[in-house]
């Protein structure tokens, strides 16, 4: 009995349409990082395992796919340490590789590595498949792309109001209108660990306040909690949850709630460069807003933090984010080289597109014409007219059996293909051809050597 087939959970197929919905999000987004002069580059779809592990913090750690290696990897492994049953351990010895978690750490290796080769300020942009063994659900898969742009060797402000008007161009060219750059600043956090008395546990109050759309504000309290952070701290951070007001009233709240951290107080001085840049500049159709709230739990942001939200209606998670990190190559041995970027969700963005019936009808269109294939004669009086509509650009197909006109007919129908061209005994004798459009059921017949005039 065949087996049935199957695909792994967190993974999809994608027809024709969907591939067509896709490419249209990814060319835009390509054509705004070439616009903002960044550079393409491709990476390996699994790097060695120590390249990753550490570099997302523990939650992050535990999401990479390792991969066996090759041959009999049991053999590797001590009699006494397999009896222990510790995964973590054993992993170490029977892989070595895993399947890239993000495009971020895989870029500052990259740059490492290449270092004598770029010319900095480097901008790259990236659009590449990763994979994270995470538990899926809407807008959620264990594969999926991400299309990055990030910017190293500069320490300049201005690339990170430069990375709010790529997000501002990119879905105002999508005619995604309404979404909510969200940005908040690491050294603010930090500042805040500092005077509410938590700062040996940054990690754990960064990661626990990033859950706050999740889990809500009673949970992230009762993990800051669990993660040792004392009932005092966690009352004094209270007003974070109730953050509101305009940009600059905000500003002026933290700049008074961290008037006594030096970081956080330079924390605040940087968010308020770029709030105070993208007011000057302006944006076509997004929104600019500080959430104090926002921790995007990576332990390689050092500055800026940004998170992009769909329009309000949408039942979604952040469709972009990224940020600024001082010194992610430094743990490649590449010192003091400090970089910010971000990243595009695509596969979130296709969703929201989707809902939001924002695709163009144009978008999924194959073929332009279909050739009705009434025999050998015909067919290669047909092939040379395709050739012609070819070379002009244009999307022809001869179907390829001379089938019964109604099995051929329902075929152009299924696939949408707007005209048809007939070319039967009469029309091979007198040089010409009859065009039908499928739309009005009108058709016409017209001289052969017109037929590229008609496209």
């Amino acid at each position: 009995m065949a087996q049935k087939p199957g695909i792994p959970k967190g993974t999809r197929d994608f027809s024709p349409a969907e591939v067509s919905k896709r490419n249209y999000i990814i060319n835009a987004i390509k054509r705004h990082f070439q616009t903002f002069g960044f550079q393409p580059i491709e990476t390996p779809s699994f790097e060695n395992l120590d390249t990753l592990m550490g570099k997302y913090g523990e939650e992050g750690d535990r999401l990479i796919f390792k991969i066996l290696n090759s041959g009999d990897y049991l053999s590797k492994v001590r009699d006494d340490l397999y009896q222990t049953k510790d995964a973590n351990k054993i992993a170490l010895k029977i892989t070595e590789k895993a399947l890239r978690y993000d495009l971020t750490v895989p870029f500052a290796r990259y740059v490492v590595m290449h270092q004598n080769d770029i010319t900095f300020p480097f901008k790259r942009y990236q659009v590449q498949p990763v994979w994270r063994a995470d538990r899926p659900q809407k807008g959620r898969f264990r594969e999926f792309y991400q299309c990055d742009a990030d910017v190293v060797g500069s320490k300049s402000l201005w690339q990170e109001v430069e990375f709010v008007q790529l997000y501002d161009a990119v879905f105002s060219s999508l005619n995604l209108d309404g979404v909510t750059i969200k940005m908040n600043n690491r050294k603010v956090l930090s500042g805040i660990a500092e005077v509410i008395g938590a700062k040996e546990k940054l990690i754990d109050f960064t990661v626990a306040l990033d859950k706050l759309d999740k889990i809500g504000e009673e949970g992230v309290k009762n993990e800051m909690l669990q993660k040792g952070i004392a009932e005092e701290a966690i009352q004094k951070v209270q007003p974070l949850f109730g953050f509101t007001g305009s940009n600059k009233e905000k500003l002026q709240q933290l700049k008074e709630l961290l008037s006594s951290s030096e970081e956080g107080t330079k924390g605040v001085e940087e968010l308020s460069f770029i709030i105070e840049a993208i007011e000057s500049l302006g944006l076509k159709s997004a929104s600019l807003d500080i959430d104090v709230t926002l921790a995007r739990g990576l332990n390689y942001y050092t500055g800026a933090i940004f998170e992009v939200a769909p329009p309000k209606g949408v039942q979604m998670g952040s469709i972009g984010g990224g940020g600024r990190y001082d010194d992610l190559t430094g743990i490649f041995g590449l010192k003091d080289v400090s970089g910010v970027g971000i990243s595009f969700g695509l596969d979130r963005i296709y969703l929201v597109l989707e809902e939001l019936n924002l695709f163009p009808e144009t978008v999924s269109k194959q073929l332009d014409v279909l050739f009705i294939n009434f025999g050998e004669k015909e067919a290669l009086q047909a092939m040379r007219a395709i050739k012609v509509l070819r070379s002009k650009g244009v999307n022809a197909e001869l179907y390829p059996d001379a089938a019964k006109m109604n099995k051929q007919m329902k075929y152009a129908n299924k696939r949408d293909i707007p005209k048809v061209i007939m070319i039967g005994e009469q029309e091979l004798n007198e040089q010409t051809f009859v065009l039908k459009d499928m739309k009005e059921g009108s058709q016409e017949t017209h001289s052969f050597d017109h037929i590229e005039n008609l496209f």
